[in-house]
């Protein structure tokens, strides 16, 4: 458009002048040399800059007279006028002076008033005009316009003059700002400048966009004090429109259904214009926030002539927000304290779980001289027949260790081994005999003669493994429990060691009331360890040896010059 304009200047200059006239033509822009301007109160006002004056771009213009201490204004300065600015001005560098006269918006001050025609919209990429206030009731036909501080006249841009108003040919956004319109008035004899200002805002053609709504974006959550007001804010940028159809309001929700809505009142709204757009902060108090409200969903709804948006705010009670910060922290201490707590009073248990179950199988490449140490108290007064044994009448073929007994596997057994018997007979059978494993008895394989607990530490030491035969007599043999006391012992200090409990007949049944009691050593242990049990109650014995096979040693002790029936000193 601008193109075509200059080529049409230059191929019909007479026609084109006062029709999107170039900038060639700058009379427009002569300057008149009356000094008397004239103001409207409440309007912008451009402080004229004195052409005569050297340097006048920073001149400083002040008000002379009584009372007139402080007003001064920069030459180009754009600023509110009221009435106290009235008066005569010198520049500096200059001795010319000029009078201002601020007179009152009003339709007798004026001759007439029109309160459109200090602001004027024009369409984006269309032509537009800007009119000079009150050039309708004024014979004066010849207008010179400002945008900010320079003239019209000498900036390179299409225009042209229709009527006195200021015809923009192509409007951009760059054309929004503070236009100055400049008429000629005569009063009695005196010539003035009256200066009107017209405020240009740039807005687009047609509005495509839905709201945007910036806050609450989707679901917030705010903090609130029960008992205090509390303010609801929505933050919405709507898009230029000539005609206003713009609303924010703010719903309350009752049980989040949106079918149940309250309208909740609202202040004023004032919107704040921007670059092609506007603005809008909708807000609405709670007066007192109350339980109910926390458990309600307030929603505000942006909408225009394209569509609506909306976001919601949860309340939420700050002082459970604060007691959470502080509870968590506090149930973490008490949790870390119990744990301390739990671990010192279990620590022996934790200790005999840990180096039972984990630990023991590691160390069964380690050189030792036994096998199995086995602890045993042989049952009451039995005789052996033929080779033999064969329990007494205290002991009848019902005995739970019979019927255990009973139950060995037959690939276990072979010719001239009896599965009849006490199990402290039977077992070293077994485990000698028919699994090939080194025993460790006191009675047969330590030389008497020594002191009985120096002998139990060191067959501990030289074994790979305890086996303790609990029952009723074991538990009240003081000996015995010294043995066992001494594997727990030996297993909370070396890992290596492999320690068995094996209950027989209701052995476990009387440990809860022993004829003497037991050391706390051992009655924590017992209640931990890894056992087995030889009972009657188990529907298959032969359970009893398989269970026995997957707990023993995987290595066996090397064979020496030792026979089997040679005592050994310890």
């Amino acid at each position: 458009m601008r193109t075509i304009c200059i080529l049409f200047s230059f191929i019909f200059p007479v026609f084109s002048e006062g029709c999107c006239g170039s900038w060639r033509d700058r009379k427009a822009a002569k300057r008149d040399d009356n000094l008397h301007y004239r103001a409207v109160e409440g309007e912008m006002f451009l402080m004229p800059c004195i052409e005569s004056v050297s340097s006048y771009n920073n001149a400083k213009c002040s008000r002379t007279g009584e009372g007139a201490e402080g007003t001064t204004f920069d030459c180009g300065t754009k600023f509110l006028v009221e009435a106290k600015h009235s008066g005569k001005y010198t520049c500096s560098g200059s001795t010319f002076l000029f009078h201002l006269q601020v007179v009152k918006r009003s339709e007798s001050s004026l001759g007439c008033f029109l309160s459109k025609e200090s602001s004027v919209a024009l369409v984006d990429s269309k032509g537009g005009t800007v009119p000079c206030p009150g050039h309708t009731c004024s014979n004066n036909k010849h207008v010179i316009w400002y945008k900010d501080t320079e003239a019209m006249s000498r900036q390179r841009r299409p225009f042209c003059l229709k009527s006195g108003g200021l015809y923009l040919c192509t409007v951009t956004e760059h054309d929004t700002g503070v236009y100055f319109c400049d008429r000629q008035i005569l009063e009695q004899g005196v010539n003035w400048t009256f200066r009107r200002a017209v405020d240009v805002t740039v807005i687009p053609d047609n509005v495509t966009d839905p709201p945007k709504m910036l806050y609450p974006d989707g679901n917030v959550t705010e903090d609130v004090e029960l008992g205090l007001p509390h303010t609801l804010e929505c933050v919405v940028h709507f898009p230029f429109e000539r005609n206003f159809s713009r609303k924010v309001l703010w719903y309350m929700n009752y049980g989040g259904k949106t079918d149940n809505m309250t309208l909740l009142p609202m202040e004023k709204q004032l919107p704040k214009n921007e670059k092609f757009e506007y603005k809008v902060i909708g807000r609405a108090l709670i007066k007192q926030v109350t339980p109910q409200h926390l458990n309600q969903r307030f929603t505000c709804i942006a909408s225009n002539n394209v569509s609506e948006r909306s976001g919601t705010i949860q309340l939420k009670d700050i002082r459970v927000k604060l007691s959470s910060l502080v509870g968590y922290p506090v149930a973490s201490l008490l949790l870390v304290v119990g744990l301390g707590i739990v671990l010192h009073v279990k620590w022996l248990e934790i200790q005999l779980i840990y180096r039972s179950y984990f630990q023991h199988r590691k160390h069964d490449g380690d050189e030792k001289e036994f096998d199995v140490f086995l602890s045993c108290v042989w049952s009451p007064p039995s005789t052996e027949v033929g080779g033999v044994w064969t329990l007494s009448s205290q002991r009848g073929p019902n005995s739970d260790e019979e019927a255990c007994l009973a139950g060995v596997d037959p690939l276990i057994t072979r010719e001239g081994v009896s599965t009849l018997g006490p199990l402290e007979v039977v077992l070293p059978q077994v485990l000698e005999d028919q699994w090939g494993y080194r025993l460790c008895l006191l009675e047969r394989d330590v030389a008497p003669g020594g002191a009985f607990t120096n002998d139990v530490v060191l067959a501990i030491q030289r074994s790979r493994m305890l086996i303790c035969l609990l029952s009723a007599d074991y538990l009240s043999n003081s000996n015995a429990v010294f043995v066992l006391e001494s594997g727990i012992q030996a297993l909370l200090q070396n890992s290596s060691l492999k320690l068995l409990p094996i209950w027989t007949g209701k052995a476990s049944a009387s440990l809860a009331q022993p004829d003497a009691p037991l050391p706390t050593l051992v009655q924590r242990a017992l209640k931990v360890l890894p056992s087995l049990d030889c009972t009657s109650g188990q529907p298959s014995t032969s359970r009893f040896w398989r269970s026995l096979r997957k707990n023993m040693p995987d290595q066996r002790a090397k064979l020496d010059s030792l026979m089997p029936n040679q005592k050994v000193s310890i």
